[in-house]
């Protein structure tokens, strides 16, 4: 199925929309995602890298790493910024970031279940970081309370699909879950867990087209080894002018789940790799 995700808006939509005026003088400027940057040595994405790659190091440290590639934006997880930090706390991880030249332009994997108070301390916390959208496993009971935040709040959401005997392990799924919701209401492409549900990270590109929130760029070779970067079966080089043609503008984050504790090699690798792809867009 080559699913029409960004077609007209639906009567839920609509009425979604009503709240944009209430909500822009609620909380001052809306977040989104900022231009796409000057082509560079990744083309003309916002080159980073989700933290979870750098799972092993505290925030300072996993801060100079990314320095160190001469990447500028991050996809956070939780335990490098916690959800439930005070103000202050943000404001001062806001401050060592940017000391290490980084932004965090997004957040994730989060939940988000039906408890609406619940789900709008999130978006709270989102908005008071200053990211341009979460990745999610939101609960199916849950799209309610998001077509209503993700209007009020100005923050897309990108599912995140977690691989084999995941919920949204699958392409189509995803574009069932989303259709009738607000279009805020999207995925975030994890390359190499639609490689482990032997999908394709292109038709993803595709079928999601304008509703894409985020993407993790990691590779798999036969739907069960994580390896570098070109050394799988993702078509790199594919994903990336789909992703171009469409002006994908939030983060391209670089996702690497081996060697915890050494993974710079890897790393660097895996960048060279994307910067040889890039250079054929």
């Amino acid at each position: 199925m080559h699913a029409d995700i960004s077609r007209k808006l639906t009567r839920r939509d609509a009425l979604a929309m009503g709240l944009a005026t209430a909500g822009a003088l609620t909380f001052g400027r809306r977040a989104e995602a900022a231009d796409t940057p000057e082509p560079g040595p990744y083309g003309p994405f916002k080159m980073g890298i989700q933290s979870y790659s750098l799972r092993h190091f505290g925030y300072d440290d996993a801060l100079a790493h990314t320095k160190s590639y001469g990447l500028h934006y991050w996809e956070s997880y939780s335990a490098h910024i916690r959800p439930d930090a005070t103000d202050d706390k943000i404001f001062d991880v806001k401050k060592r970031a940017e000391a290490a030249g980084v932004k965090v332009v997004g957040f994730g994997v989060v939940p988000f279940t039906k408890d609406d108070a619940a789900n709008r301390k999130l978006f709270e916390f989102g908005r008071k970081l200053g990211i341009e959208y979460f990745s999610c496993s939101p609960s199916p009971d849950s799209f309610d309370s998001l077509d209503k935040l993700v209007e009020e709040f100005g923050i897309p959401v990108g599912i995140h699909n977690h691989g084999p005997g995941d919920h949204f392990a699958m392409i189509d799924t995803i574009a069932n879950a989303i259709k009738d919701h607000h279009p805020k209401i999207g995925a975030c492409i994890d390359a190499g867990h639609y490689l482990r549900s032997k999908e394709d990270p292109v038709r993803a590109v595709e079928v999601f087209d304008k509703r894409i929130f985020g993407v993790h760029l990691k590779d798999v070779k036969d739907a069960k080894t994580f390896t570098i970067l070109g050394e799988g079966d993702l078509r790199t080089v594919d994903l990336l002018k789909a992703l171009a043609q469409r002006k994908y503008n939030y983060c391209l984050a670089l996702e690497y789940e081996e060697h915890e504790k050494e993974p710079d090699e890897d790393i660097r690798a895996c960048l060279a790799a994307a910067r040889k792809a890039a250079a054929s867009l």
